[in-house]
């Protein structure tokens, strides 16, 4: 048994879930994907996912909402609105499509849906630090919001040199660097301890072992948010490879919910962490 010594470790091989520790997921989609076959793309199928691994919350960007501009920007509102205690959404940002008059309205009328923004640059071939989306990004600072981009290793569009434009001229929003600039594992720890507002976000970095030990190691664990990209990727195995790696189980629990449940709290319709269901705190 991998880290015998765990009593979150030995719980979840049992139980096959943390009946005692909860879980916040800032990094998933939902819905159809061209050419992709997603067998839990629904909301309610997510959910049976979600009950299954004790996520109390996932926060995610819809795939055509994020890929298809001309479509129902609506569609990830009625799902929050459909489930407000268990999603939140991000409103996704295509830079070749940008419309901020009317997107950050949007956004504006819905503070109850909304946690801020997700960016996919290197899809839409738009440098994170593009002209176009300074509105988006002012409109997060000034609100103090979250923004999850996807970030890559040698990325000229969403790698560190673009992220470090970001965090250089905002310091009041969040900036969740999705993948942690992936295999660039040091740069991410040089950015996130140089930078207060900069969290690494786990989606893909539990694919290659070793970067997550590094992160606890070099970083320590305060500054690093789970996802899983749900539903691409197994929530059951993103848990189990945060159990697996080198930490205590007060560093998974930081990792799991508490680092999230700080960052979520400054949202008038989060619960206290000393509310969260299953947590043993």
């Amino acid at each position: 048994m991998i880290n015998s010594e765990s009593k979150l470790a030995q719980e979840f091989w049992m139980n096959e879930r943390l009946p005692h520790c909860p879980v916040l997921d800032f990094h998933a989609h939902m819905g159809n994907l061209g050419g992709g076959y997603l067998p839990k793309k629904t909301a309610e199928a997510m959910l049976n996912t979600m009950d299954k691994c004790n996520t109390l919350l996932t926060c995610f960007c819809g795939h055509e909402t994020l890929f298809n501009p001309s479509y129902d920007r609506d569609a990830d509102r009625q799902v929050v609105l459909k489930y407000p205690d268990r999603y939140k959404a991000y409103f996704g940002v295509n830079g070749r499509y940008a419309d901020p008059e009317k997107d950050l309205r949007h956004v504006a009328e819905n503070p109850d849906v909304y946690v801020g923004f997700k960016f996919l640059c290197g899809y839409f071939k738009v440098k994170l630090s593009d002209p176009r989306h300074e509105a988006y990004f002012e409109y997060a600072d000034d609100n103090k919001l979250l923004v999850l981009a996807h970030t890559w290793s040698g990325s000229a569009s969403e790698g560190p040199e673009e992220v470090e434009k970001i965090l250089k001229k905002y310091h009041n929003l969040i900036f969740i660097a999705g993948h942690s600039f992936h295999n660039e594992w040091e740069r991410a720890v040089e950015l996130a301890k140089e930078y207060p507002n900069l969290y690494l976000e786990l989606t893909a970095v539990l694919d290659d072992r070793g970067g997550l030990d590094l992160f606890v190691e070099k970083l320590g664990s305060d500054k690093i948010l789970f996802g899983t990209d749900l539903p691409w990727f197994s929530t059951h195995h993103g848990i189990g490879a945060v159990l697996s790696a080198y930490m205590t189980d007060d560093d998974r629990r930081n990792i799991l919910y508490r680092n999230g449940a700080k960052l979520l709290d400054r949202f008038p319709w989060f619960k206290p962490l000393w509310a969260i269901k299953g947590s043993s705190e």
